[in-house]
């Protein structure tokens, strides 16, 4: 049987994207308490000069996050990631009209108001709706690219011991049944995330990554965060200040299994590892 071809662009609220090449999605947290950048661009002057930096680094995409998914995160009320949130997006909406934009969240009245009120063109869901069960009908009636994560259990629980019968069957089913909901409600783009670090032990998520090109199956294209995990820190006996070249080495591994999206935070870095691996692929 042949397989269809992979989806080579996604519609971005009338801006036709291409994917076919990679691209690199910017991580901009504002919040305290990420794992790598909590608290690094406190007030909305620091985030706006990072913003400026990511874009002269070379980023395609700006994912801006205010809810830190980290395992043990506390938990905030809807009120306070919109507060976290708010104050960004109106700088980003009238200094750089023309950037890209993704909001990182699983909450559907965020990605609502991110979307209608602030130029917001794409959806980042970590928990694929399981977390918000109006989450499906928003984003269909919103139209703009979602991107689904494979996760196993909540932020709170996803590494209290992750246990599989058969990881990559149960990821696939999971993409599968998620994928089928959302073509039946009528979404045009979905972009898959397998989830490293989301309730897969130091194992298992190298063996999700030795398995990424399987991914191709679904015709989608899939997004990788790989960046200054703990399977990359863990693994070197470092900490995630230390994890740069770790992060390069996988997302390298990531681009030539097939990865379409690098979300990342080090932006020049991942800008290098695409050129070298652009340049391999054409001989």
């Amino acid at each position: 049987m042949m397989l269809k071809e992979t989806q080579k662009y996604i519609n971005c609220k009338g801006r036709l994207v291409d994917v076919s090449k990679p691209l690199i999605m910017g991580i901009m947290n504002v919040t305290p308490d990420s794992f790598f950048d909590g608290g690094k661009y406190p007030t909305s002057d620091d985030q706006e000069r990072r913003v400026e930096d990511m874009i002269g680094e070379g980023m395609d995409i700006l994912d801006i996050g205010a809810y830190s998914s980290r395992p043990g995160a506390k938990q905030i009320s809807q009120e306070e990631e919109w507060s976290r949130l708010e104050p960004l997006l109106k700088r980003i909406q009238n200094k750089f009209e023309n950037q890209l934009l993704s909001i990182d969240t699983f909450r559907s009245e965020i990605a609502r108001r991110a979307v209608e009120d602030y130029g917001v063109s794409m959806v980042n869901d970590i928990s694929a709706g399981s977390l918000d069960d109006q989450m499906f009908d928003t984003i269909t009636q919103l139209q703009v690219p979602y991107i689904m994560m494979h996760m196993k259990g909540t932020p709170l629980t996803m590494q209290d011991n992750p246990q599989y019968t058969d990881m990559m069957s149960e990821i696939f089913l999971f993409f599968n049944l998620r994928i089928k909901t959302l073509r039946d409600r009528g979404l045009r783009d979905i972009i898959i995330d397998p989830g490293f670090g989301f309730g897969k032990t130091l194992d298992q998520n190298y063996e999700l990554l030795g398995k990424l090109d399987q991914f191709k199956v679904f015709n989608l294209p899939i997004l990788v965060g790989l960046s200054r995990k703990s399977m990359i820190y863990k693994f070197l006996d470092q900490n995630a200040s230390e994890a740069l070249e770790g992060t390069i080495a996988l997302q390298v591994i990531a681009l030539q299994k097939g990865a379409q999206i690098i979300r990342t935070h080090d932006i020049a870095a991942a800008n290098i590892c695409r050129k070298m691996v652009k340049k391999v692929s054409v001989f």
